[in-house]
């Protein structure tokens, strides 16, 4: 799904009532397209566990494909894995562009505590190394 930035200026997350959704900042270039694509999902809902419970097992290495509008597949392979405090974010670094097709996978992490969340971000940085005609 689409997502754009909320009224404080910080990028949105899909909806927690529906935990298999992953939302695509729409305002950035879409997966595959020169820059950085930017790709959000939950961890955990408090129904259970969500579409990106184990994004911090990813690897260097490790490819992910994106499903794209255009039928295509972009395919990215991962560079490194980050944990970074909440207070800590390094937004230039996550969402700031390389000059080349490039994916971040974002999620929370680190510990939760029931009144303020989690209190870390993990991101997954990869590059695009190819585009598979279909599905």
């Amino acid at each position: 799904m689409k997502l754009g930035l909320d009224a404080a200026g910080a990028l949105g997350t899909p909806p927690v009532d529906n935990p298999k959704v992953v939302g695509w900042y729409a305002e950035g270039p879409a997966p595959g397209e020169r820059g950085t694509a930017v790709v959000v999902g939950h961890r955990d809902t408090r129904t259970g566990p969500a579409i990106f419970l184990n994004l911090h097992v990813l690897a260097p290495g490790n490819t992910v494909r994106i499903a794209r509008a255009d039928g295509r597949v972009a395919v990215f392979t991962v560079d490194r894995v980050r944990t970074y405090a909440k207070s800590a974010f390094p937004d230039k670094e996550v969402y700031g562009s390389t000059g080349r097709p490039e994916l971040r996978l974002l999620t929370c992490g680190g510990a939760f505590d029931r009144k303020a969340g989690y209190e870390s971000n993990i991101v997954v940085f990869a590059h695009l190394t190819g585009v598979d005609r279909e599905i």
